[in-house]
């Protein structure tokens, strides 16, 4: 006996997108949409919001894409529905990240604590303190993220540490260098839930992870944004903050120099994240504005169809 199909209400999708929505993204550009299905969503890469400058190929707004991809796994076992995910399923449709098809299930253990870690992620770049991370804390934010497919490493050796903090120092100095690079940041960073320090320079106790694959492939990028989704918000429930360092891997030159001086040239790295503490009784930020949901919807119709259904240009993977 065939079983019945179960159409996944209306409401239900738009509160998975919302929660989905509230990912990290670099630059803060949110390069996401959605289209609701009877049996789920589907995840497009919107290439509109891409920037063009500091993301030539669009790895960025993959690996934000990955990141919501994953909060939305995570809000659906929280909401009482198991997903399955396929990562880019019509060569047709190269913006269409993924389909995530939904069947009732039995809500996961811990569920409320998952939804409070989604609405309480955020990206404050306001200085740790100086309470270091053990690398025990360090290793489990890596294992989250290698449980979603991505490769994570904790950097804790001494030389390999000062190679990526010289390393991010440069990267600095040659953004500032790049007229079109600073004003492209600066359009894309404003209303972050953050607070930006002028000093964005690694600190001796911040712990150090790098996300990275054996390739830099689509792919790959997508695997790297669900396992810095699911790092984050391990952090979240433990108790830690995360900022991202994509400054060293929007330069080609230091880009490179860390694939082959830190990775020995045998992985691709893809984002680095530092990993702290926040001061006790530091006054809460005001989120930054979101989409709203209604925004990030396609209309219903074919799967690939509409303003997302290929890369705007011919350098997108």
């Amino acid at each position: 006996m065939t079983p019945a199909v179960v159409s996944v209400p209306d409401e239900v999708g738009r509160r998975l997108v919302a929660l989905a929505c509230r990912a990290p993204s670099v630059g803060n550009t949110q390069p996401w949409a959605w289209r609701l299905r009877p049996d789920g969503v589907d995840l497009y890469a919107d290439h509109q919001r891409r920037e063009p400058v500091a993301d030539p190929v669009g790895r960025d707004v993959t690996i934000s894409c990955g990141a919501a991809l994953h909060h939305v796994q995570v809000a659906a076992r929280a909401m009482g529905w198991s997903p399955v995910v396929r990562r880019f399923p019509d060569a047709m449709a190269p913006a269409l990240a993924a389909e995530v098809r939904l069947s009732p299930a039995v809500p996961q253990r811990g569920a409320a604590a998952e939804l409070t870690a989604l609405r309480e992620r955020c990206t404050d770049r306001r200085r740790f303190t100086t309470w270091p991370v053990p690398e025990e804390r360090l290793a489990e934010l890596a294992e989250a993220a290698r449980a979603q497919g991505a490769g994570a490493i904790a950097i804790t050796d001494a030389t390999e540490r000062l190679r990526v903090e010289l390393l991010v120092s440069r990267a600095l100095q040659l953004q500032v260098r790049n007229p079109a690079l600073t004003d492209e940041s600066h359009r894309s960073r404003s209303g972050l839930d953050a607070l930006e320090d002028d000093d964005r320079d690694l600190e001796g106790s911040d712990g150090l992870i790098a996300l990275c694959a054996e390739g830099d492939s689509r792919q790959s990028w997508l695997r790297a944004g669900e396992g810095l989704s699911a790092l984050w918000l391990h952090a979240v429930r433990t108790g830690m903050s995360v900022v991202p360092l994509s400054q060293v891997l929007g330069v080609d030159e230091t880009r490179e120099a860390l694939r082959h001086q830190v990775f020995g040239g045998l992985a691709v790295p893809l984002l680095l994240v530092r990993v702290g503490w926040q001061a006790i009784g530091r006054s809460q930020l005001v989120p930054s504005i979101r989409r709203p949901v209604d925004d990030v919807l396609l209309p219903n119709g074919p799967r690939g169809s509409g303003p997302w259904a290929r890369p705007a240009g011919d350098s997108l993977l």
